[in-house]
C-alpha cells in the first residue's frame, strides 16, 4: 500500500472531515437517475459476485437493482440540487421575539468514509428576526443534507448555513447527536458511544442564549 494509500486510510478510519462542502464533481447531473441506477446496479452485481454470492438465488435477485434504487432515489437523494426542498418563510406578525426550538428531528445519514449509517437526532433553534419557517421545513432541511455521503461536522454547519439563507438571520444553532456504525459496528466496535457536534451562530454564540437553548434540548440520547 503506498503512502498515500495509508495516509487517505488514516483519515477515513479516523472520521477526519477534509471539506467543508460535500466533494461532488462538476459533472456530477449528466447522467439520469436512470441511468445511474443502471451502472450502479452493475456495480453492486460485480462486489456481491466478487464476494462469491449466488445472485440467482431467489433472495438475491433483485438485490443490484434495489441497492441502486436506493443509493440514487433515497439514501443518497440529497445529492441532488433538484430534491432540495423549498422553505417556505411567513411574516412574524405575532412577534414572537424569543427562541424557537424545533428538537429531536430524526436523522438518517450515512458515513463518507465506510458508507455504513449515522443515526441520530438534530436539534435546531432559530431566534426571529421579523420572520418564521414552518416547522416541518426545519425537518425537511435536516432529511435533505443528512441524505448523502457525509461527515457529521459538516451536516451541522450545511443546516444551520441553510436556515440562516431561509429566514435571513445570523441567529440560529444546531446540535446533532448521532451514532456512527463504522464506530459501532466494526473497527472498535463502541455500542454506547455516540458524537456530539454543534454549530451556532448570531446571538448563540453568547453564553447566555447557549446555554438557554442546551437546556433546552437536553441531548436526548435515545435513538
Amino acid at each position: 500500500m503506498s503512502k498515500e494509500e495509508d495516509f487517505s486510510d488514516e483519515i477515513g478510519n479516523d472520521h477526519i472531515a477534509t471539506s467543508a462542502t460535500n466533494p461532488i464533481r462538476s459533472d456530477a447531473f449528466e447522467l439520469t437517475d436512470d441511468q445511474k441506477i443502471e451502472s450502479i446496479k452493475k456495480d453492486v452485481e460485480n462486489m456481491l459476485l466478487t464476494l462469491g454470492m449466488d445472485l440467482t438465488d431467489d433472495s438475491l435477485k433483485g438485490t443490484p437493482s434495489r441497492v441502486a434504487k436506493m443509493f440514487v432515489k433515497e439514501i443518497f437523494g440529497g445529492l441532488n440540487p433538484n430534491k432540495k426542498p423549498g422553505a417556505s418563510t411567513f411574516s412574524n406578525n405575532y412577534k414572537y421575539g424569543e427562541m424557537l426550538v424545533e428538537k429531536n428531528i430524526t436523522l438518517y445519514s450515512t458515513c463518507e468514509h465506510h458508507l455504513l449509517p449515522i443515526i441520530g437526532r438534530a436539534h435546531i433553534a432559530y431566534i426571529s428576526n421579523g420572520t418564521v419557517v414552518g416547522l416541518s421545513k426545519m425537518n425537511r432541511i435536516v432529511d435533505y443534507f443528512a441524505k448523502r455521503p457525509q461527515v457529521q461536522e459538516r451536516l451541522t454547519m450545511q443546516i444551520v448555513q441553510e436556515l440562516q439563507k431561509v429566514l435571513n438571520t445570523q441567529d440560529v444553532a444546531c446540535v446533532i447527536d448521532a451514532k456512527h456504525l463504522c464506530v459501532n459496528s466494526r473497527g472498535i466496535r463502541d455500542i454506547e458511544s455516540s458524537t456530539v457536534t454543534s454549530e451556532f451562530g448570531g446571538k448563540f454564540k453568547e453564553a447566555q442564549s447557549r446555554r438557554e437553548f442546551l437546556d433546552y434540548i437536553k441531548l436526548d440520547t435515545k435513538f
